[in-house]
Formats: C-alpha cells, sequence, structure tokens
C-alpha cells in the first residue's frame, strides 16, 4: 500500500481467495483508494473452464448501505438498531457497480458483538421482492408464525444492547448470491 501511495497510483487493487474482515478497515491510504477483489475459487481449476464471457474469475467486494441509530428507551441510548437501505455490488462482466434497494437484498444477518474473528449470526432477516415467505417455507419445509415472520422480514433489526467489542459486522446477499461484510465500529 505504502509503495502505490509513495509511487502516485491513483488507486490500489488486491486480489485474494478471501478477506479477513480486519480487511475493511483497509479502504484507503492517504488519497490513493484500495479495491478488494475477491477471485473466484474456480481460478484454482482455471484450466478446466470453458473460456466463456460470462466466466468472471473477479468479484470486487461490494458493500451494504446501512444507518446504526441509538434506541433511547431508557435516556442512556445502551441500545442499537440497524436499518438496511440497500446494498451495492460490483458487476465485472459490465464494469459497473449495481445498487440494489432492500428489496433487492434475499438476506441480512448482524453480528451484534463482532470480535474480528468469525461473524456469529445473531439477528437474521429476509427480504426481496418476490415472497421471501414462501421460498424459506419450501426450505425449512415447515410452518412459520406469522409474528415472528414479522420479525424476520424486515429492513429494520430488532434493538439490541451495545456491544461489548465495540463492533457489529453487517452481511448481505443479494438475490444473485453476492454476500458482502462490512464491520462497523459502534
Amino acid at each position: 500500500m505504502r509503495e502505490a501511495a509513495d509511487a502516485g497510483f491513483d488507486a490500489l487493487i488486491a486480489c485474494a481467495f478471501n478477506y479477513d474482515a480486519q480487511a475493511s478497515d483497509f479502504s484507503q491510504l492517504g488519497r490513493v483508494p484500495i479495491l478488494k477483489a475477491r477471485m473466484n475459487a474456480d481460478l484454482h481449476q482455471a484450466q478446466d473452464f470453458k473460456k466463456t464471457d460470462r466466466a468472471n474469475l473477479f468479484v470486487v467486494f461490494g458493500e451494504p448501505d446501512i444507518e446504526i441509530a441509538p434506541i433511547d428507551g431508557n435516556g442512556k441510548g445502551e441500545q442499537l438498531q440497524v436499518k438496511i437501505n440497500g446494498v451495492d455490488v460490483y458487476h465485472p462482466s459490465t464494469g459497473e457497480i449495481r445498487s440494489d434497494a432492500a428489496d433487492g437484498i434475499a438476506c441480512w444477518f448482524v453480528d451484534t458483538d463482532y470480535n474480528q474473528e468469525s461473524f456469529f449470526v445473531r439477528h437474521a432477516y429476509f427480504l426481496g421482492a418476490s415472497d421471501p415467505y414462501k421460498s424459506l417455507k419450501t426450505t425449512l419445509k415447515a410452518e412459520i408464525e406469522p409474528d415472528a415472520w414479522a420479525t424476520l422480514n424486515s429492513d429494520t433489526s430488532r434493538p439490541f444492547a451495545k456491544p461489548k467489542s465495540g463492533r457489529i459486522a453487517v452481511k448481505v446477499i443479494n438475490h444473485l448470491g453476492d454476500e458482502v461484510m462490512k464491520v462497523f465500529r459502534v
């Protein structure tokens, strides 16, 4: 990163098969933006696949668009609530960034006390333009209570206590299967 900044590059692209969640803290060094490109695991077998226009070997990480609001029920603001507005994902086949509103999200998860080592789903929510209840019901092969479903089919999380770690993580999966995660200090 320092070499790129010292050399006066306009941007640095880091390529890896997977990124540690701490990598989300590194999005810029001075004026040089750092773009994280996730390499498709198929690269390990690239010689076995046909070369086509649809073969995407790289997917640049996207980012969830969220708001974190303190809940002031007791006057101390000891609880938080997350609202998901959408998600931005880079599509290498077009070279464009696709911005989806909340209805473009299949599901989203919150780790309400992220430890910087592993993501633990503490809250799960299911959205979408189609009928996510029907899809989830079919997948689970079970009925879901309507009251319980109402808390899962939401663009706003249930309130939760401020984390001891000082961080939360939000993971979003859109309808194309693109998965993005971002860590937030709270």
